[in-house]
């Protein structure tokens, strides 16, 4: 007998961070996005966002090490994707995040598919790129494609 397939959807993406409050103020500063209500517990040991049809978390590294039973470190080797519409909001982003003064990995360029994109890094490493993709939109609600 073959198990039936998980759905295709993620419930919530989590990223292990250094220091609980200064990506909280990273996310509320640079991107300009608000925690969803908590309690006094729950808003000292986890941040949750609502975003579209997901949670995204932060969680400090090692609260997240004692969890998972094992040696951690913090994000590598994955992209975290912000879309948007048009290149000049990609600049926008960009220009928002040098207010902020956010780590530029690469400054906004055309790209070898065909979009626009840059990268910057979160606090605790986590890699973000802000793209434009003409050959897809963000639709009304958020969802992008």
């Amino acid at each position: 007998m073959t198990s039936p397939p998980l759905d295709q959807r993620i419930s919530i993406i989590t990223v292990a961070v250094d220091d609980l409050d200064e990506s909280r103020s990273f996310y509320r500063d640079a991107f300009g996005w608000t925690p969803d209500h908590a309690s006094d517990e729950e808003a000292s040991s986890i941040a949750f966002y609502s975003m579209n049809g997901f949670k995204f978390a932060l969680y400090p590294l090692a609260s997240f090490a004692e969890e998972h039973r094992g040696d951690v470190s913090g994000p590598n080797g994955f992209t975290l994707a912000y879309n948007v519409n048009s290149e000049a909001e990609v600049d926008a982003a960009f220009a928002r995040f040098a207010e902020h003064g956010v780590t530029v990995l690469k400054s906004p360029e055309k790209v070898f598919w065909g979009g626009y994109s840059g990268y910057v890094v979160g606090p605790s490493g986590e890699q973000w790129e802000i793209a434009y993709n003409p050959f897809t939109a963000v639709n009304d609600d958020g969802t992008f494609g």
